[in-house]
């Protein structure tokens, strides 16, 4: 599977697919939430680390390719690391989003953009710009570890990280989960009952008794 055929696809997913395909994944904090509302964020990340400063995500916008996301670790700043006048400068590149475990700004006019941004705080005041940190090295963000490359997915319930074998075998499955939720909520908008269309019943006995189960769809996806 070719990396714009996993963007296209994941375009169609939800990340709460992809999440009940695998319960493993790794999945970033909920602290670190989109900007804006109705945005879907698909890239392959290219990752940063500074802290308090702001210069080295410049370099990361000069450098990265259309496409890909800019992740960033800042260990923990309190002052934002970019705004405005950066997620412009990105989208203008065609740079896919921004993700950021630390501090962003101007958050009223980049809400007005169709420009992804996830971060964990927002504040006024800007980073310095005088310190080289480190671009295209394993970061932690939002409590994962996200390597250069990797797939970032994510939508308004929160952040993925997906190496590209999980993408290629996971992707698959998630379609999958996606059809059979379809076909269940027609069902249920036509009047039949969730417990009808689920082995909820069979499901409850066996955990009340201990006994191993899975709560599964009856209905076939054709």
């Amino acid at each position: 599977m070719e990396l714009n055929e996993i963007r296209s696809r994941l375009a169609d997913l939800n990340t709460a697919h992809l999440a009940d395909a695998d319960k493993r994944l790794r999945v970033m904090s909920s602290a670190i939430r989109p900007v804006q509302s109705g945005l879907k964020l698909i890239g392959s990340a290219y990752t940063v680390n500074c802290h308090n400063d702001f210069l080295t995500v410049i370099k990361s916008i000069q450098d990265a390719q259309a496409g890909d996301v800019i992740v960033i670790e800042t260990q923990g700043s309190r002052l934002a690391v970019a705004g405005e006048l950066l997620s412009t400068e990105a989208m203008r590149k065609g740079i896919a989003g921004l993700v950021i475990d630390g501090a962003f700004r101007d958050t009223a006019s980049v809400r007005e953009m169709k420009f992804p941004v996830y971060a964990h705080s927002f504040t006024p005041m800007s980073g310095t710009s005088k310190r080289v940190f480190h671009t295209q090295e394993t970061v932690e963000c939002g409590g994962v570890e996200v390597h250069p490359g990797e797939i970032i997915f994510g939508d308004e319930d929160g952040l993925l990280v997906l190496s590209l074998e999980e993408a290629v075998r996971l992707i698959p499955v998630a379609e999958e989960i996606k059809a059979r939720e379809e076909q269940v909520l027609a069902r249920l908008q036509e009047g039949v009952s969730l417990c009808d269309l689920i082995n909820f019943d069979e499901h409850w006995q066996k955990i009340e008794a201990g006994e191993k189960s899975e709560l599964a769809f009856m209905i076939d996806h054709g």
